[in-house]
């Protein structure tokens, strides 16, 4: 597990002033993502946010100004995915890290050479960071499965198993999209509680769900397990992940296997991967109430009850298309933090790698939606609207209880406390279009 280090410290600056002020991107955060100039035929590359500007990383690599692990690192970023970084492992991307914070820090040396290879991020068109092979979606929030139970399963809202195991399922890759995404509105087949038999057509309960994603960094064969003292040698980072939902297709097709249609058709990520070494200084304890039980050896440390927690705000904003009819700013819907999270992402990747199943580098784990302890801190519509039952007012006079055609989602996130750097993970967008009927 990475701690603090130089590159976190709070006195750094950037001769790059746009870092210095308020930023989402100072020097002490550096996320990777994939971009390429806007209008320009050329191909996608890594690329590394500080203030308002990228690195490009292809560019910083043809100048061959770093050595040993750090150009490792840099020359494998010079692809149109970041897979081949994330498998290099900690090690060496933390190596780079380092090289790329002595770089971009005031008064360096290589100020004017590093100067040639920013692109202002006005100028970038923003792609896929890497080629997920396999997405998990996990169930982390003990309050957002609570809050679902008593809406499916009032006298038993949460099943046994929750508390032992972390509940995750197998998800669909290809239809993960980056902040911008538009997809039409799923169709499907639902049944009414007064109907006698389901009937096909658009989705009629369509939600999002504020989660976090974590990307697996360097890769296990089949057969290989993941002790939990190592397993954040096998995490890359982390953005922001909005998983949709259908949720009348979801309560007619869940039972008994689980989440299919409702959930594969559409998922947004954010852009930018913040690493899990920027996070060392947003580390939280990982605590239990003591009437619940502890987790289970293998899914057990004491570096994981220290520090396997991660303290980042989360909140989410919606923009209905009479918003922007009328130049209106977006609403805010709902506020939470991945603190409240069951289960650690140390715990996440163990588990999944536990039967010996192979962790491949890009592969993508969902954290589930995070809601927090109070309604404002609900993750979903589902939750603030109470089964659809109580529609949310927006300050415009519109209501929701669901979304609606032309919405958009909004979510954000971002790391702060006393003593360290505020971090941010940038935004992760995307529309609802009407569905192809």
């Amino acid at each position: 597990m990475l701690m603090i280090n130089e590159t976190h410290n709070v006195k750094l600056s950037s001769w790059v002033t746009s870092a210095n002020t308020d930023s989402d991107f100072p020097i002490q955060n550096l996320p990777f993502a994939i971009f390429k100039r806007k209008g320009q035929e050329e191909a996608f590359r890594g690329g590394v946010a500080i203030g308002d500007q990228v690195v490009d990383l292809a560019a910083l690599a043809k100048l061959d100004l770093f050595s040993g692990k750090a150009q490792t690192a840099l020359e494998a970023a010079n692809q149109t995915t970041l897979n081949a970084l994330m498998d290099l492992g900690v090690e060496t991307n933390s190596a780079l890290r380092l090289a790329l914070s002595e770089a971009l820090r005031t008064d360096s040396p290589l100020q004017s050479a590093i100067a040639s290879t920013l692109v202002a991020q006005a100028d970038i068109e923003l792609g896929m960071p890497c080629q997920i092979g396999d997405y998990t979606d996990f169930y982390t929030s003990i309050y957002h499965a609570t809050a679902i139970g008593k809406l499916f399963r009032p006298d038993n809202p949460l099943l046994p198993n929750y508390k032992w195991i972390p509940i995750g399922y197998h998800g669909r890759s290809s239809t993960i999209g980056v902040s911008g995404q538009k997809f039409h509105r799923p169709v499907g087949q639902t049944k009414a509680p007064d109907a006698s038999e389901p009937s096909f057509g658009p989705c009629k309960r369509l939600d999002y769900e504020l989660e976090m994603g974590l990307f697996v960094g360097k890769s296990t064969e089949m057969g290989d397990l993941i002790n939990i003292e190592d397993a954040e040698q096998h995490l890359f980072g982390v953005c922001i992940f909005n998983d949709w939902s259908a949720r009348d297709i979801q309560a007619w097709e869940y039972q008994p296997l689980g989440p299919f249609l409702a959930k594969s058709f559409a998922s947004t990520i954010s852009p930018w991967i913040v690493t899990m070494e920027a996070l060392a200084p947003y580390r939280t304890k990982f605590t239990r109430p003591e009437a619940d039980p502890q987790p289970l050896p293998h899914l057990s440390s004491e570096q994981n009850n220290q520090h396997g927690g991660l303290d980042i705000d989360l909140s989410c904003f919606i923009q209905t298309q009479a918003m922007r009819d009328n130049n209106q700013q977006m609403a805010q819907l709902s506020k939470s933090n991945f603190k409240y999270s069951y289960w650690t992402p140390a715990q996440l990747i163990t588990h999944h790698g536990s039967n010996g199943c192979a962790m491949r580098s890009g592969d993508l784990l969902g954290s589930g939606t995070q809601s927090g302890p109070t309604y404002e801190e609900a993750g979903s519509l589902l939750e603030l609207s109470k089964g659809g039952k109580t529609p949310v007012d927006l300050p415009n006079g519109e209501k929701r209880t669901f979304l609606e055609d032309g919405d958009s989602i909004i979510m954000r996130a971002s790391c702060s406390k006393d003593g360290a750097t505020r971090i941010g993970f940038g935004e992760v967008v995307a529309t609802v279009l009407p569905a192809k009927v």
